[in-house]
């Protein structure tokens, strides 16, 4: 990652010009409010001058109406654009970011807690969204006193004197002022993204702490960094009462020695009674720093909250090329391929070679970077070195509309994100159609129990209650309706009973269907594939078919500790949902493969001991009840 000093304040210049139209038109509007209240204390003047001397004055009682009335409209239609302007800039701050966080993949989750990009994204980015209206209204605030001090000069050169004599105190105090109060912001929004973070966690975790008791200290431990939050908080408002109440000391001060000497030139009959007036106005206008700290505050936090985005934005995302996939069956290859993550050789010079519409098995003990392997194969992250190509073609290499069409996934927890059943299967296509999606559906035999739900494939997600196995199978439907020269399945079939996860391999595996790359944890489903990869180590220790791997006791060793039943009758995972933003970001963060990293557990399956040695692993187990039987 490379971060520039200068970034956060290139965001903010792209923010403006993202809606530059509606924010000039903000700047102008302020300011020409600003203009109309400069010009008040001058007609009030004159008006008080033309009473006092019982000349007609119904033409400046008439101007001094119109400006009140022009000075409220304006400062009305000031207030709708500074709300339209900031909800614009929010929205597309979130948009940026949103989509940023989704190209980065595993790298996001790597760098930044699940609870701490939500804080960031919903949190940070409503502040940093202000920084358009925030900088237009300052624009405002500043042509005030500037526009006083300018009039104060007009009306006598002596007035402005005085009160530029004591100008450069209010320019230290705004200026300690913006440098404190940024520095408070940050501290204060990076603790609510800690705090964040240990609470998405435990909502992430929230049965192990049921079953554990462990509620209590749970609350204890997400909000240990409180007193800290509330610390930052408390400087920060500080600060602000602090600066505001050496305004409050040093303006009055201004303002008294500005009367004071229009009074004396009033003495001396070099003023009249409407230019003291004028006078004493437009020397309230040239000390306004109250309203100027208010502004700078609300910049300054726009500022800290744009610096925590701009960190999101600095992590680069895969950049991809132009290049289009050349007519072919899907032959997938890994040349010399390394993978490092936290220093470590996950994998290290692995070359393998699928053939199109073959089927390769990756085996391997926990730790070995299998999931790390499936993720290169489908270019969801990047090698360090060597390269991985899809019909002779390098990924990185391929426009990013071309790979994805090319490459679908299923995961072992897949995470289904929609409105609707139907929606959460089709997911990414560019022209979805209902009939290829039931297609999908019955070739993962998923079919059959989305018709039981109440409304079929209209069913919403948070209404449709259901077990690993169910998930697992819409999860495989996904991938099958999305087509492609290669799928890739991350343990996919993990949590679908012995009779189940037969049909689906037929289906998965019928002739003439595209290149498969399957990561298995069972024995079963390695013999269905035609060759299997070995790793060990970060290596491929060989590759031949299960039946010739099975006669070495290290191959059937790998297996021995892995859960390889069917899930037992009855047994079912806590219901899965879909359509709750946050249960489906963690469940898809939760999906994804993290490099490095193997899944820690399947929903569903019951343990027991793998095959004995020399027994054929696809007859081990026996007929399980379907997880999609009734409940």
């Amino acid at each position: 990652m490379t971060y520039r000093p200068d970034a956060p304040e290139r965001l903010s210049r792209a923010v403006l010009r993202h809606d530059v139209a509606r924010c000039a038109a903000l700047c102008a509007v302020s300011t020409a409010a600003t203009a109309a209240g400069l010009l008040l204390p001058a007609v009030l003047g004159r008006t008080l001058d033309r009473l006092l001397a019982h000349a007609p004055a119904a033409r400046w009682i008439a101007c001094c109406a119109a400006l009140v009335l022009m000075i409220s409209l304006l400062e009305a239609a000031a207030g709708v654009l500074a709300g339209v302007v900031d909800a614009r800039a929010t929205a597309w701050l979130r948009r940026r970011t949103t989509g940023h966080v989704l190209a980065l993949g595993p790298r996001a989750a790597g760098r930044f807690d699940a609870g701490d990009l939500v804080a960031r994204l919903v949190g940070s980015g409503a502040q940093a969204g202000t920084a358009p209206g925030a900088l237009a209204a300052l624009a405002a605030a500043l042509a005030g006193p500037v526009g006083g001090v300018v009039a104060l000069g007009l009306i006598d050169p002596w007035l402005a004197a005085v009160f530029l004599a004591g100008a450069p105190v209010l320019a230290l105090l705004l200026c300690a002022f913006a440098r404190d109060t940024s520095a408070c912001v940050a501290e204060y929004q990076r603790v609510q993204g800690r705090i964040a973070g240990a609470l998405a966690e435990a909502v992430d975790g929230f049965r192990t702490i049921r079953a554990a008791g462990a509620e209590e200290r749970e609350a204890a431990r997400i909000l240990a960094p409180l007193p800290e939050l509330s610390g930052a908080g408390h400087r920060m408002w500080r600060v602000q009462g602090r600066a505001a109440a050496q305004a409050v000391t040093v303006a009055p001060l201004l303002q008294l020695g500005v009367v004071a000497v229009a009074g004396l030139l009033l003495a001396r009959h070099r003023l009249s009674v409407g230019e003291v007036l004028a006078a004493s106005r437009y020397a309230v206008l040239a000390s306004g720093v109250g309203v100027l700290v208010g502004q700078l505050a609300a910049l300054s936090r726009a500022g800290a909250a744009t610096g925590r985005l701009t960190e999101v934005l600095a992590v680069s995302a895969p950049a991809h090329g132009s290049r289009r996939l050349p007519p072919g069956p899907g032959r997938l290859e890994l040349r010399g391929v390394t993978a490092r993550r936290d220093g470590r050789a996950v994998l290290a010079g692995v070359d393998l070679t699928v053939p199109g519409g073959g089927t390769l098995a990756v085996v391997g003990r926990s730790g070995t970077g299998k999931s790390l392997l499936a993720a290169l194969a489908g270019r969801l992250t990047d090698p360090d070195a060597g390269e991985v190509l899809l019909d002779g073609v390098p990924l990185h290499g391929l426009a990013h509309d071309d790979l994805r069409r090319a490459v679908a996934y299923a995961f072992d927890r897949p995470a289904l994100l929609g409105t609707t059943v139907e929606d959460a299967l089709a997911l990414g296509l560019a022209a979805p159609s209902p009939a290829r999606v039931r297609a999908a559906a019955r070739a993962a035999r998923a079919d059959a129990f989305v018709r039981r739900l109440p409304d079929g494939y209209a069913t919403r997600c948070a209404a449709a209650p259901r077990s690993g196995g169910e998930s697992q199978r819409l999860g495989l439907a996904r991938a099958f309706a999305r087509g492609g020269r290669l799928l890739i399945l991350d343990d996919a079939l993990s949590s679908l009973d012995t009779v189940t996860e037969h049909e689906v391999a037929d289906a998965l595996l019928a002739p003439g269907g595209p290149t498969r790359l399957l990561i298995a944890h069972r024995a079963a489903t390695a013999a269905r594939a035609d060759a299997v990869a070995w790793l060990d180590g970060g290596r491929v220790r060989a590759v031949g078919t299960h039946a010739e791997l099975w006669r070495d006791a290290a191959y059937r060793a790998v297996f021995a500790n892995h859960e390889d039943d069917e899930p037992a009758a009855g047994a079912r995972d806590a219901p899965a949902t879909c359509g709750n933003p946050t249960a489906d970001a963690q469940r898809a963060a939760d999906a994804e493969p993290t490099p490095g990293a193997e899944p820690s557990s399947r929903t569903g399956p019951t343990a027991r001991p793998g095959p004995a040695a020399g027994q054929d692993p696809a007859c081990v187990g026996g007929a399980g009840s379907l997880d999609g039987a009734p409940r």
